[in-house]
């Protein structure tokens, strides 16, 4: 969770997402956000670190590719574990996926 908390890497994360599983070069990743080069390269280390990315080389250059799937790994751990199935907790869960879903965006915090 720490390394999408930085705004940066979850922008990075989120582009990657959308870029699907052909992915980005860190370069165009950078012009993308405005992030320098070598601060951009940072950021890819500790999104890869945590397995949020991996990254391929073709010819002269690496492209980075988002694995959504660790964030649903994560969600399931963070509603079976830390909220131990409460539906208090998580009755809203469906309806800000669903919303998600059919607005093609997820939901703000607070909406639902």
């Amino acid at each position: 969770m720490s390394a999408l908390a930085q705004p940066t890497r979850l922008a990075v994360f989120s582009l990657l997402v959308r870029a699907g599983t052909g992915g980005m070069t860190a370069g165009d990743l950078a012009a993308e956000l405005g992030t320098p080069s070598n601060t951009m390269s940072a950021h890819l280390t500790v999104l890869n670190h945590a397995g949020l990315t991996s990254s391929r080389r073709s010819g002269r250059n690496i492209f980075y590719a988002a694995h959504p799937d660790m964030i649903r790994q994560l969600t399931v751990f963070l509603v079976r574990e830390c909220c131990d199935g409460c539906t208090g907790v998580c009755e809203h869960l469906q309806s800000d996926l669903d919303a998600c879903k059919s607005a093609g965006t997820a939901p703000r915090a607070g909406t639902a």
